[in-house]
């Protein structure tokens, strides 16, 4: 899975390497949630990102291997 998550200077969570906008954490931090509850809102931000681009990559990458698994298995 991907791990590509990064924390700008300003704050801002990006969860993927090719994202164009970030969560801001910065507010979330000053804001007075118990450390509990950032791990749930932190959690919720990964769980529910649109950029999956490594996981949907990873994803066709390790199908086409099966594939060619799967080819050996039957003699090609």
């Amino acid at each position: 899975s991907c791990t590509r998550a990064r924390i700008s200077a300003e704050g801002k969570l990006y969860t993927c390497l090719f994202a164009s906008k970030g969560n801001d954490l910065r507010e979330l931090l000053r804001s007075g949630y118990s450390d509990e509850e950032i791990t749930y809102i932190v959690r919720d931000i990964w769980n529910n990102r649109e950029d999956r681009y490594s996981d949907e990559r990873l994803n066709k990458t390790s199908k086409k291997r099966i594939l060619k698994i799967e080819m050996s298995h039957i003699g090609g």
